[in-house]
């Protein structure tokens, strides 16, 4: 027999009552919209395998970042396709490329929008690996001195925050010398700490152009069977001068925010991949799932987990339907 006293169905009696005691609370504010940017004037085309995400020239992405501050969301996240590629990846500092263009036009059109700058070589370099390539393998000290450049070019651009995705040893360290040196001291380093190699980023590698030419990113990126090496990669980070953690991709690993989570106090950045929204919208589309309860359902689930950022593709969609 139970305790007739105790009810927990109580709080849970009308919706009202609900909010009153809910737990976790999703906003916009928590919320980063990835922008893919590349050569050209007013190009807007659909990312075929990412239905709803666009590839935009300059002056596009530009109006899209309007668009996305009416809204309340209050940071992008820039991706680019360069207008050319070499073996170390060069036009990834060209002032002159779609990011660095991209950056300082959003920054001048909407200078309250908080803008990411992804730092990688991937979709730069000619053999599609985050690195300077020496005998077959991407070489680790070498690949630091062009994300240095990287970095710094983006923080000329306007970027607030330079967030490098290459999974290389010392990057935070390096990039954190380079600012510091060049009066970039406020700029903040959102390192993505834990990037697992997965396969649920089949569909940016498509929309950045940057799947490798030869083997995989194992050598670098975490093995996705692995938890505790994840808690010391953003001790590492951590002490190299990282400012945010990322953990990447998010709802396979909500096990890993969790840990990571009682771990430390630093914020924590989590990155709905491409392969997440792809399903979603495959899923959408053929009416198996109600995409609106799915989405919210799960962004809400990366918060609970302890998730305080979410770089999403649905950021858009969520701004309206919380709205």
């Amino acid at each position: 027999m139970f305790d007739k006293k105790i009810r927990p169905r109580r709080l849970r009696i009308s919706e009202n009552i609900r909010s009153l005691v809910r737990e976790t609370n999703l906003s916009v504010k928590n919320l980063v919209y990835p922008i893919f940017v590349v050569p050209g004037e007013n190009i807007r085309e659909e990312i075929p395998s990412m239905p709803g995400c666009y590839h935009l020239s300059v002056d596009n992405a530009v109006e899209l970042a309007k668009k996305i501050s009416a809204l309340g969301i209050t940071s992008v996240e820039i991706f680019g396709l360069p207008e050319y590629k070499d073996e170390i990846g060069s036009s990834a500092w060209d002032k002159n490329s779609p990011v660095q263009r991209a950056i300082s036009a959003i920054k001048k059109a909407v200078p309250e929008l908080v803008i990411v700058g992804d730092v990688c070589l991937c979709q730069y370099t000619s053999h599609g690996h985050c690195g300077k390539i020496c005998d077959g393998y991407v070489d680790n000290d070498e690949t630091l001195k062009l994300l240095q450049k990287v970095a710094l070019s983006q923080a000329e651009a306007g970027a607030d925050i330079i967030a490098p995705s290459d999974m290389m040893d010392g990057r935070v360290a390096a990039i954190r010398e380079i600012l510091d040196e060049k009066n970039f001291s406020n700029v903040i380093i959102m390192s993505y700490a834990v990037k697992y190699a997965s396969a649920f980023y089949g569909p940016f590698r498509d929309a950045a152009d940057s799947a490798p030419q030869f083997g995989d990113r194992k050598q670098y990126q975490m093995d996705f069977a692995n938890s505790r090496e994840a808690l010391k990669e953003v001790e590492i980070d951590l002490s190299e001068g990282a400012d945010i953690v990322m953990i990447k991709p998010a709802l396979a690993y909500l096990d890993i925010v969790s840990k990571v989570r009682e771990k430390i106090n630093n914020p924590i950045a989590v990155y709905n991949v491409s392969g997440e929204y792809a399903m979603v919208k495959a899923a959408a589309k053929n009416n198996w799932i109600d995409e609106k309860k799915i989405v919210l359902e799960s962004l809400t689930a990366m918060r609970r987990a302890g998730a305080d950022i979410i770089i999403t593709y649905h950021a858009i969609d969520v701004a309206e339907w919380l709205k």
